[in-house]
């Protein structure tokens, strides 16, 4: 990533937005019915935000690979790296907008930009409709980009860093080691 650009990052911090899940315990209508219908009521949950009274966490410029991830063959066959319920919502959704987030955590498709900066002088960018972020059945999430494992050559073993660029809206990837063999 070029100096200028990383700098940019700290220029003017951002108000920290929360993103977190609400569960409405209190009996509703909806239960009500269920209990008239002797049917089972299922408790849901929302995705909220609240204001936060601190500011996000800044990004390290010498350092700033926030989610690293050691690529498992499942990832290397899929084209998709997996990235942890709490590494999305404490690095990645605290700079999306609710109806952006709500989107992706209620299983929506959320298409994004990656950049990949593993060669300084030579970032490439990968977007478009092979490019997106989804929410997996176990409220993990999953990063696609077959194109980013291929011209990488990602393998099992290999360690990747990536962030959300909350400035540019995207994501920054790059390819921190291989396995020695």
């Amino acid at each position: 990533m070029c100096e200028r650009e990383c700098s940019l990052l700290l220029v003017k911090p951002l108000l920290s937005l929360k993103k977190t899940f609400f569960y409405n315990l209190f009996p509703s209508k909806e239960e009500e019915a269920c209990k008239l219908n002797n049917t089972p009521y299922v408790v849901t949950r929302e995705l909220i935000e609240i204001r936060g009274i601190y500011r996000p966490p800044k990004i390290n410029l010498d350092n700033p690979w926030q989610i690293k991830i050691k690529i498992i063959s499942y990832e290397a066959e899929a084209g998709a790296l997996l990235i942890p319920y709490i590494k999305t919502f404490e690095y990645i959704l605290l700079y999306w907008t609710l109806d952006l987030a709500k989107i992706l955590v209620n299983g929506g498709v959320v298409c994004v930009q990656v950049w990949d900066v593993t060669e300084d002088n030579a970032p490439k960018k990968y977007e478009g409709e092979r490019v997106f972020l989804w929410n997996l059945c176990n409220n993990d999430y999953a990063l696609s980009c077959i194109k980013l494992f291929n011209n990488n050559r990602l393998g099992v073993g290999d360690e990747i860093g990536l962030f959300w660029n909350p400035r540019s809206s995207n994501f920054m990837f790059k390819l921190l080691s291989r396995p020695t063999i």
